[in-house]
């Protein structure tokens, strides 16, 4: 692979851009292809270089304009430079949604924690009063004698404010900073606690907001350091490492290397994006339709933070395709209930519809994977159709050639609850297994096409389907038991029976399903893929996120992070070739097997 783009954001002097050279020449020494971002403020074209860039570093310079931050200046504040501060504060969101690896330095930090939520000290020398620190005041009060208020383990002494703007030169250190233990920056630097650094600041970050948190403190407590809190590619360091290179010492390097690594693998996933078939084979957005079309349409097609799939995140996370359900939670089993649960889905396929023909230029339906390559080479997204729970067909075996009319390419047979198909994984064993009409359902879905889902049922309805199945059937949503006893999850032994059937299974991120206590994160499902993986082979697992159907992890939140997803299996040293199968080609074989016409 050529060398990652790492772009450098540019500080503004008298004759315009200008950049210090110790940045290009770290990136360069790193390994990387240093480019120069101007401050400017044209959106559209910051965008468009940020899909072509691998990296960014945020460069140091003068202070942050408090009024962008909603707050007012205080007379401690130094010189604002206006022509970067909006122009950074948007490529660093950006940058986060597109899941950029991103460097902060001074400044930098400070850009990334405001930008992700977080706040800046405009002065600590007159606002700070954390852990670590004593006011003027506490210094001349005897009552503060012999306090223990570091947070550093190895400076556990009461530490006045240090100074944090040096007056030797640059290449210099001046004081130490105290790494958290087990933090990135720790494993960065060898497993150091303490690393002298150089300082030139009077701000700082006083709170680092909830994408990221501390990694090192100075004696005084002040924040040195931040990494994601996402197990994403973010690292700010409120000291100068570039510096050093400009005096031939390589102690600082590390965290250019650990930048050009992150980049380099970025560049991978993009790459292993933009030449395969991206597909997400379960997701709930139609469950946040309302009656207004209008309402649905602009939700879909703008950044909304209602729904975890639309376009822009679609687009972000480089996610081709999504399957999106009609879901019908389990209700009554009567004559009427079957008519309104019928009408529900027929009303669901029709609003996405109606989304789609509204922002039919960047997004259109599919049923086979030549759609999606069809779509793709347009530019475009695809969205498949599906139906979650069975019980939109109640009683009657010919609806399901009215859904497969209207563009469904599989059924889950039940949900929470048994119905007149099957038992449920939540239900009460009503019939042992498939019903025999449940055996009819299976047959004709297998003679239309229909793909047969089986995740939310339960074992023995499994393994009744998977005998009965003249063509693979799948789990579009079904983690790993024996990392999470749950009995939505699949068994080691029903992941055999399905891989030797050719069927897939798609891990999901329902915080449920792959925890039992305390938050998930992209981690744990990593881990339940990969057990999966381990179990089936490659070539029988997948990802089906549950989006909107509240899945969603940090680190896998929404679509625009399925990236972070591969870029994870990257770094679990799987091939190009098994994230293509993983990331949607099991899933598409699988479709394929079964007939779906074109």
């Amino acid at each position: 692979m050529v060398n990652p783009i790492i772009g450098i954001t540019g500080n503004y002097g008298d004759k315009g851009c200008e950049l210090a050279e110790g940045y290009y020449l770290s990136v360069l020494k790193a390994g990387g292809t240093p480019v120069v971002i101007p401050p400017h403020k044209d959106k559209e074209a910051l965008t468009a270089l940020l899909d072509k860039l691998d990296g960014i570093v945020f460069s140091g310079g003068g202070d942050i304009n408090p009024l962008l931050l909603g707050e007012e200046p205080l007379p401690q504040l130094h010189s604002v430079c206006p022509q970067r501060d909006e122009q950074e504060l948007f490529l660093a969101r950006e940058a986060f949604h597109r899941q950029i690896p991103m460097l902060g330095i001074c400044r930098g930090i400070q850009v990334m924690a405001a930008a992700l939520g977080g706040k800046v000290f405009q002065d600590i020398y007159t606002q700070f009063e954390g852990q670590g620190a004593r006011s003027k005041e506490q210094e001349k009060s005897p009552d503060t004698e012999g306090q223990e208020v570091s947070s550093c383990p190895l400076h556990p002494a009461p530490c006045p404010l240090i100074k944090h703007s040096q007056d030797m030169p640059r290449h210099f250190a001046s004081h130490t900073v105290c790494f958290e233990e087990g933090s990135l920056l720790q494993s960065i630097f060898g497993g150091k606690q303490v690393l002298p650094v150089n300082s030139f600041h009077h701000q700082a970050v006083s709170e680092p907001g909830p994408h990221l948190k501390v990694s090192a403190k100075s004696p005084d407590g002040i924040i040195e350091a931040v990494e994601s809190t996402e197990h994403k590619a973010l690292l700010g360091v409120q000291w100068h490492p570039e510096c050093f290179i400009l005096n031939g010492d390589e102690s600082m390097m590390a965290v250019f290397r650990w930048l050009n690594t992150e980049a380099r693998t970025f560049a991978q996933a993009k790459h292993i994006h933009d030449t395969s078939i991206i597909l997400d084979s379960h997701c709930d957005t139609p469950m946040f339709f309302s009656d207004d079309s209008k309402e649905n349409i602009t939700m879909f097609g703008t950044r909304s933070d209602k729904v975890l799939v639309n376009l822009p995140k679609m687009t972000e996370g480089r996610l081709d395709a999504s399957i999106m359900v009609a879901y019908l939670p389990q209700g009554e089993r009567t004559p009427e209930a079957f008519k309104a649960a019928t009408e529900k889905a027929d009303r669901l396929l029709t609003q996405m519809e109606v989304m789609v023909q509204a922002n039919n230029d960047r997004v259109g339906f599919a049923q086979t994977k030549e759609d999606i390559l069809h779509l793709k080479a347009q530019g475009k997204k695809a969205i498949l159709r599906g139906i979650e729970n069975g019980y939109a067909i109640g009683k009657d075996l010919s609806l399901l050639e009215h859904f497969k009319h209207r563009g469904i390419v599989y059924m889950t047979l039940c949900h929470n609850g048994d119905n007149d198909i099957c038992d449920s994984a939540r239900g009460n064993a009503e019939h042992g297994g498939l019903s025999n009409f449940g055996r009819q359902v299976v047959q004709e879905m297998n003679r239309l096409g229909i793909l047969v889902d089986m995740s939310h049922a339960s074992e023995k309805s499994f393994y009744d389907a998977l005998e009965l199945s003249k063509v693979p059937i799948v789990c579009s949503h079904s983690s790993a038991r024996a990392l999470c006893d749950h009995p939505r999850n699949l068994t080691d032994d029903q992941m055999r029976a399905l891989a030797k059937a050719d069927g897939v299974a798609q891990t999901t991120v329902y915080n449920g399903f792959l925890r039992k206590d305390g938050q998930a994160t992209i981690i744990d499902a990593i881990e339940h893929l990969c057990h999966a993986a381990k179990i089936m082979g490659v070539e029988h697992v997948g990802l089906g996120t549950d989006f909107d159907g509240d899945g969603g992890v940090p680190g896998l939140a929404d679509a625009s992070e399925i990236i972070n997803f591969t870029r994870h299996l990257l770094r679990r040293q799987f091939s190009e070739e098994d994230i293509r199968l993983i990331m949607g080609g099991n899933f598409l074989r699988a479709m394929a097997t079964a007939k779906i016409p074109l």
